[in-house]
């Protein structure tokens, strides 16, 4: 392995020597493709297709002016790498990596800052723990870096906007996607778009997924369908309306344990450590989205946008909590829980962009609002067995454990039965309202030199209602979060910035369950970001860029030798970025990307000695695509992961991995698309992830997946 991994790292060495771009530069797309994400956004340049501009940045701002790292996926990207979650996206995204989310979940560390809640669909927060699916999106967008100016709470290490598809005018046209692949997994995907006038358009997407994978009992499927209208009311002035159903079901798999080296137990790697009949999370979700968009001039529009969601999730699993492999190496501990999220959230947003001189000087500026209002109840059961009348119990480690529907065997050869409603671990029903104000100011001195200048009004409110407790608490925090950017641009498709911007987390966290205790005394987290880059389009068709930065946590904490009296803890992270994409030639394309990050834990005594977990020193993507003829092309790829802590005692590792991808496709017409992704194509054993110390997630082996897709 090691020298599979030196011979690569080398092959590699000179085009990611060279690094870094957040401008995507990707192998064009239909005439028809390119219209649909509006000229505002796409210039079509030859064969090549060159997305500049981000959407969550709310500004027509092209990428090279935005003083922030970020990437976009496209479509094209997703239909061509055979992308089917967002994982595989952070994968190939300098500067995140994935949690493991419990099996159930999506989990991205920004730049060493786990998150489950720090996700956006077209600009509108997206908070629950849930897959999120690929089918009806345009684009995704990763930012790193705190940066609450545009997304409020959270954002403390970055955010993932997912813009959706929206109906296009006077086209007619329907694609679709079918595929398979040899764990058994089949699929398939529909968009269909009809324009009824010059001024209206439906479209639909929608999607069916049966899912497999490498692991016993594993199973599920997912429903999405997602009809949207566009309609032209004035040539000024434009409504996009859609409503999203989400039905998703699937077995949950914790993974596997580590040894007595801290290290995966591997003789387990075909081993599922939970309950074939109990594992599972299941997901129903409404979501209405309403956009306004009005040009009063050239130079002047607003945007307001109303969006509300209802989430049903149900979340059961069995994992190994615990496992002696010097005294008892054939026995392993399991716990379990139950949890429900009942959840509504209501978000109404406006913003009003003006451009204007004074003098010499261009401004764009931005001014907006938000409020969001959201429910959340939610209530987790633990596992209790009647053998020992607590959470866990202990099992003969086999393939199966003697566990199903709750029911087995222990360790001692008893036999024993688990009760969900035993033993309540937490209910609470939440109320949170949000109020947001914010205002920036891109300012173009000169030709050669921008600033970016603006604030953030939060006010997040909260009140929990603990149940088992019979108790109620509020809390308010008010904050003001700066960003400060500037931008020198030597040459138009060259530019140096530095930029500074601050985010903050409420005590109640991502998910906002409880205030309870000293939470409730203690004031938001605080992240601070300071980063420095180059961002250079060597051409239209090819982009360069590099990035410095570090991100400082604030966290005040209740003293140790007095708990009348709070301190504040401070922790950095810091590294580097860097990334190239786009066309090398005329056959072929690459997406190259490195990130190296450090950081050491700190407590009230100062430097720890011990690193953040869940934070490799080094991660490295490497695409490249050659377009051999007019239709036949072929991928190949890499992504590679350093060592990393699973635990924040540093005692169980994560090991460097290295696998390596493939991807063919023939086009035998304009409309019809064969294509084959092969992942893991060497047949390595790795462990991309893992929730903590016991549950460490198997990286799936050798597997294909064969798609046919089309237009017409």
């Amino acid at each position: 392995m090691r020298i599979l991994t030196t011979r690569l790292l080398s092959a590699t060495a000179v085009t990611v020597a060279l690094a870094a771009s957040p401008a995507i530069a990707n192998e064009s797309q239909t005439t028809d493709q390119s219209e649909e994400a509006g000229d505002e956004d796409i210039i079509v340049t030859g064969k090549v297709l060159y997305t500049n501009q981000v959407n969550a940045v709310k500004t027509p701002t092209p990428i090279i002016d935005v003083p922030q790292s970020l990437s976009i996926t496209t479509s094209e990207d997703i239909r061509k790498r055979g992308f089917d979650s967002i994982g595989q996206i952070v994968d190939y995204t300098p500067g995140v990596n994935t949690s493991q989310g419990e099996g159930h979940r999506d989990s991205v560390v920004f730049r060493g800052v786990r998150s489950t809640a720090d996700f956006f669909i077209d600009g509108v927060r997206d908070d629950v723990q849930y897959y999120r699916p690929l089918y009806n999106l345009e684009q995704v967008e990763i930012l790193r870096g705190p940066n609450a100016l545009l997304f409020g709470r959270g954002g403390t290490g970055g955010v993932l906007n997912r813009v959706t598809k929206k109906g296009v005018l006077g086209e007619n046209f329907t694609g679709y996607q079918a595929s398979v692949d040899t764990f058994g997994e089949f699929a398939g995907q529909v968009d269909l778009n009809l324009s009824t006038s010059d001024t209206a358009a439906f479209r639909v997407n929608a999607m069916y997924e049966s899912l497999n994978n490498h692991r016993d009992f594993y199973d599920g499927e997912r429903i999405g369908i997602n009809p949207t209208a566009r309609f032209m009311l004035t040539p000024d002035t434009t409504i996009d309306l859609s409503y999203e159903y989400l039905d998703h079901q699937r077995f949950i798999d914790r993974g596997i344990p580590t040894g007595s080296d801290g290290r995966p137990a591997e003789a387990f790697a075909e081993i599922v450590f939970g309950d074939p009949e109990l594992n599972t999370s299941e997901l129903e979700a409404h979501l209405f989205r309403a956009n306004l968009q009005h040009n009063f001039s050239d130079h002047a529009k607003i945007n307001v946008t109303a969006a509300y969601g209802d989430y049903d999730k149900l979340y059961a699993n069995f994992y190994a909590s615990g496992y002696d492999q010097t005294n008892t190496p054939d026995q392993v501990t399991l716990d379990g829980y139950v949890d429900t999220t009942r959840r509504q959230n209501l978000t109404l947003a406006g913003n009003f962009i003006t451009d204007f001189a004074t003098g010499s000087v261009e401004h764009t500026l931005i001014i907006g609002g938000e409020y969001i209002s959201t429910s959340s109840d939610q209530d987790r059961f633990n596992s209790f067995w009647s053998t020992t009348m607590d959470d866990n119990e202990f099992f003969t480690i086999a393939r199966p454990l003697n566990l199903r529907g709750g029911v087995g065997v222990n360790a001692s050869g008893q036999a024993t039965t688990n009760d969900f409603t035993a033993d309540i671990n937490d209910d609470t029903r939440v109320n949170i309202d949000v109020f947001s104000a914010y205002i920036q100011d891109e300012i173009e001195v000169t030709d050669w030199l921008n600033l970016v200048l603006g604030a953030r009004f939060d006010s997040f409110d909260i009140e929990v209602n603990n149940v088992v407790d019979s108790e109620i608490r509020t809390r308010k925090d008010e904050e003001i979060s700066p960003r400060l950017g500037l931008i020198i641009k030597p040459q138009e498709n060259i530019s140096i910035y530095t930029s500074y911007s601050e985010s903050f987390l409420p005590r109640s966290g991502e998910q906002f369950a409880n205030i309870n205790g000293d939470n409730n005394a203690l004031d938001p987290d605080t992240f601070t970001n300071l980063e420095a880059g180059v961002k250079w389009d060597i051409n239209p068709g090819l982009s360069l860029t590099g990035a410095v930065f570090q991100i400082e946590q604030s966290s005040p904490q209740v003293d140790d030798n007095d708990a009348s009296q709070l301190v504040i803890v401070d922790s950095k992270i810091q590294g580097f970025e860097l990334q190239l994409q786009g066309s090398l030639s005329d056959f072929w394309t690459v997406s190259a990307g490195y990130s190296y990050l450090d950081g050491e834990q700190v407590n009230q005594n100062g430097p720890t000695g011990l690193r953040p977990r869940e934070l490799p020193d080094s991660t490295l993507s490497v695409w490249n695509n050659f377009q051999i003829t007019d239709r036949f092309g072929l991928g190949a790829g890499l992504t590679y992961q350093s060592d990393s802590f699973i635990d924040n005692g540093n005692n169980a590792i994560l090991p460097n991995y290295i696998r390596i991808d493939a991807a063919a496709y023939y086009d035998i017409s304009e409309n019809i698309r064969l294509q084959v992704n092969v992942e893991n194509v060497t047949d390595e054993l790795y462990f991309p992830n893992s929730h903590s110390t016991h549950q460490v997630t198997v990286g799936a082996p050798l597997n294909a997946r064969f798609a046919i897709s089309g237009r017409f």
